[in-house]
């Protein structure tokens, strides 16, 4: 089949989205094509007509219906290209006796793309994508290495070992798992760039897509647990029953791993096309729905843990102590809460193709670097870890000065 000069240009989303802009317009004339090429298997010729005209010819933009010898026929710029260029444009073409004749104007005259299609504007957006993939690569490697070190504390001191940690480092795992999926993705999407991403199916790049959009939905379930968690010890006055860890597990996990399976299920039946990273299918929502559903509670939680939290601190009756431990409690998820998912709150509002530098920008690059503050917040300037870490190294300090001044005063005669 023949694909449009255009479709390697950078446009932006248009009425076909996709994860990367440069699929839409590929895609779009994809489905054109299919629709000339039925056109032109359901209009066999009879023998008489055979060698009288013109045929339905695809050109690789535009359908041309069967015309008359001698006849010309316009047709209007692709109706896709108006989305990001107005133009009314007309292309003809005649119909001679050696056969359709070429489009006069040329497409990128008649409508209008001879800007859009410069060099300096392609290598400009290649620039910029390459630029972006370097940020959030590092801002994952970041959050990656910060998440396994905390994870590392966590497990490492016996005195750190407790429910709310134990979320924590389900929490963080999370990210990290959110950090893998991005770099598998990539490596899979994206190692060979003569390979077509935009008309990739195989079951591997599938099985990748579906892994990310499990790390993502655990990492807002994951949130939400934190959310809870912290609402269930302020309603219980810091004396939360370990039984409730194993509902906390199947939130976390078994919500984002059944909402997936659903998803990976109705693409098979009813929309398996492509790699499954494009977002205009409606079957998105089993993915979106859960996500937003889980910011709305949070953002409920949050405004009830604050309610709560002005109540305990105005009590006359707390001690100076209870009211730190509060505070260092639900400072963290506070922050976290408003912080998580408000872009993707706004961004929902409005049609994939708006805001896509914008969004692209929060979700690659800031995003990439939530999972460092994570490990910061809960772990590396969380008090109880600072004193621990202290206290384990005073230990070890005082066991190397004694084995120094043993060896020192050792006698090492026969």
């Amino acid at each position: 089949s023949t694909i449009p000069w255009f479709s390697c240009l950078p446009f932006p989303l248009s009425k076909v989205q996709g994860t990367h802009p440069d699929c839409s317009v590929v895609l779009r004339f994809q489905e054109l094509e299919e629709e000339c090429l039925q056109r032109i298997r359901s209009e066999s010729p009879s023998p008489g007509q055979a060698g009288q005209g013109c045929p339905t010819e695809w050109d690789g933009v535009s359908c041309w219906p069967a015309l008359p010898l001698g006849q010309s026929r316009g047709v209007a710029c692709p109706e896709i290209l108006s989305v990001f260029k107005k133009s009314k444009g007309l292309i003809q073409r005649n119909c001679t006796e050696w056969g359709w004749s070429p489009p006069s104007p040329p497409y990128h005259s008649a409508c209008q793309l001879e800007t859009l299609g410069s060099s300096n504007d392609t290598e400009a957006k290649a620039r910029h994508f390459v630029t972006m993939k370097v940020l959030y690569t590092c801002g994952y490697s970041t959050s990656l290495a910060a998440l396994l070190l905390a994870i590392g504390i966590f497990c490492c001191f016996r005195k750190l070992h407790c429910t709310r940690n134990s979320i924590h480092i389900h929490f963080f795992t999370s990210f990290i798992l959110r950090s893998t999926a991005v770099f598998i993705k990539d490596r899979i999407l994206f190692s060979d760039e003569s390979i077509d991403h935009c008309t990739m199916s195989t079951v591997t790049c599938k099985a990748a897509i579906a892994f990310f959009q499990y790390s993502v939905l655990a990492n807002f379930y994951w949130l939400l647990v934190e959310g809870l968690y912290l609402q269930t010890l302020l309603l219980l006055t810091f004396t939360c029953d370990r039984s409730y860890t194993w509902g906390y597990v199947l939130m976390g996990w078994g919500v984002p791993m059944v909402t997936v399976g659903v998803w990976v299920l109705t693409r098979l039946q009813y929309d398996n096309h492509g790699c499954w990273d494009d977002y205009s299918s409606v079957y998105w929502w089993v993915i979106k729905a859960p996500i937003l559903l889980a910011i709305f509670v949070n953002f409920l939680i949050f405004l009830n843990v604050t309610r709560m939290l002005a109540q305990k601190i105005r009590c006359p009756d707390l001690s100076r102590t209870h009211k730190q431990q509060y505070m260092r409690l639900t400072k963290s998820t506070l922050l976290l809460i408003p912080l998580f998912g408000v872009h993707y709150v706004v961004f929902a509002l409005f049609p994939e193709h708006v805001g896509v530098d914008a969004r692209l920008y929060f979700e690659l690059v800031l995003g990439s670097y939530q999972g460092f503050l994570v490990a910061l917040l809960y772990c590396f300037l969380n008090g109880e870890v600072q004193a621990e870490i202290r206290r384990n190294w005073g230990t070890w300090q005082r066991s190397m000065e004694s084995n120094v001044f043993n060896l020192a005063t050792q006698d090492f005669t026969a």
